[in-house]
């Protein structure tokens, strides 16, 4: 049960204030700024997400630079209020398109329609910006998403040859064009995901990728939508498709093992490098793809002998964005980093320490290592989007496409 949610600026200014309740002071929010501000000096540190002040329970979460803020007198579950305050700062942004200060001003009549929908006398009743949808009537003062900094890699889509900003994330659900008209844009995301084993030499034993072709479409009406993909695409390794796609099984051909479409989908038409080396572990990860490509958020965990008491992690100089860590409760050995571009390598060396007597073989107690990573706009399958058609005859309406390739993995290496 929430008493009072506000969302406050940086420099404490309050931009929305709701109170449902009036059980709590109206100077909530000065109260509650002047106490992070001052947290440091008073008590050390930052301020927790949740703290009490003369009676007053502050929930609080930092999102796009923005202090998202509920109080209460009530014991209420911390995670359930501050769960709610995300969930609330990410409706805003799907119907602002952009969560900013300056767009919760333009919008607060908005702002203030979604809360009394999503709040009832501080009682939480919907998060999901589809169900909202059908009580909010309030259009949406859209800021100028060229004016925002970028947001790398990963927000870029591919339209034909080139590379442009992906407007889907600064896109508001329910925006309509100045004139009246729905923006009609459709958008179209190859993911795969990769999954690898190495054996302790290098070479791969097996190697398998699943992958999806998601599609979220503003079009109006419902027009007929035609996907093409390689001309060079052949279904199962024993043959070839309805309309013989290759000419040749040879380099080039693209062959997919299996494939689930869709109930809405009409199918006729489509019918027709690391080593390891143990006492001293030695963990070398190289970027086989291009220099223009990067890899993010990339995990590697590998499993230690049980009786491990203690690893030492050295990183190559200049490293920067890695992390160490030998989880003690688990065994395991994590190394993590930021990003790593196209044809550089990593190197990690840690050292083991064992009791003086060691029971069991090392190579075959340690590992196997796993690794995940996410590669936006690369695709390993080489599985391409030629043509996106949509079949509907309008001289007014030219809707855009968007096709973005996200590749995630989830790879081993054997033990040694």
């Amino acid at each position: 049960m929430i008493s009072q949610l506000f969302v406050l600026s940086q420099r404490g200014d309050s931009i929305v204030f709701r109170d449902y309740r009036g059980e709590v002071p109206k100077g909530s929010a000065e109260i509650f700024f002047r106490k992070v501000k001052f947290w440091k000096e008073d008590e050390g540190g930052d301020a927790p997400p949740v703290f009490n002040v003369d009676g007053v329970n502050y929930f609080h979460v930092k999102v796009a630079g923005l202090l998202f803020v509920a109080t209460t007198r009530v014991n209420v579950s911390p995670s359930l209020v501050l769960e709610f305050l995300q969930r609330n700062a990410r409706v805003i942004k799907d119907y602002l398109g952009v969560l900013n200060e300056e767009s919760l001003r333009k919008n607060f009549v908005l702002v203030y329609e979604l809360l009394d929908e999503m709040i009832d006398f501080g009682y939480v009743q919907a998060t999901s910006t589809e169900v909202l949808k059908s009580f909010i009537f309030s259009e949406p003062i859209m800021i100028d998403a060229a004016c925002l900094p970028g947001l790398g890699p990963a927000s870029f889509f591919v339209q034909g040859a080139k590379r442009m900003p992906g407007t889907a994330v600064t896109k508001s659900v329910v925006a309509n064009e100045s004139r009246g008209r729905n923006r009609e844009e459709i958008f179209v995301d190859v993911i795969e995901k990769i999954s690898v084993t190495f054996s302790a030499s290098g070479y791969v034993l097996t190697s398998e990728i699943d992958g999806t072709i998601q599609m979220k479409s503003y079009l109006t009406g419902n027009p007929e939508i035609r996907l093409a993909l390689n001309e060079e695409l052949s279904i199962g390794r024993g043959g070839r498709t309805i309309h013989d796609y290759s000419s040749s099984s040879g380099a080039g051909t693209l062959i997919l093992d299996n494939c689930n479409f869709h109930e809405s989908v009409q199918l006729d038409s489509f019918d027709m490098d690391r080593t390891l080396s143990l006492a001293e572990v030695i963990i070398k990860v190289r970027a086989e793809f291009p220099s223009s490509v990067t890899a993010n958020t990339i995990l590697l965990e590998m499993p230690l002998p049980a009786y491990t008491s203690r690893v030492s992690f050295e990183l190559e100089p200049g490293a920067v964005g890695n992390t160490t860590d030998f989880k003690e409760s688990s065994k395991r050995l994590i190394w993590g980093l930021k990003k790593i571009v196209g044809g550089s390598e990593h190197m990690l060396r840690a050292k083991l320490t064992f009791p003086q007597e060691t029971h069991g073989n090392i190579n075959k107690e340690a590992g196997p290592v796993s690794m995940t990573f996410t590669i936006p706009m690369y695709n390993a399958s080489r599985l391409q989007v030629k043509y996106l058609q949509i079949a509907k005859k309008s001289p007014t309406s030219n809707p855009y496409r968007w096709v973005r390739y996200v590749t995630q993995s989830n790879s081993y290496v054997a033990r040694l």
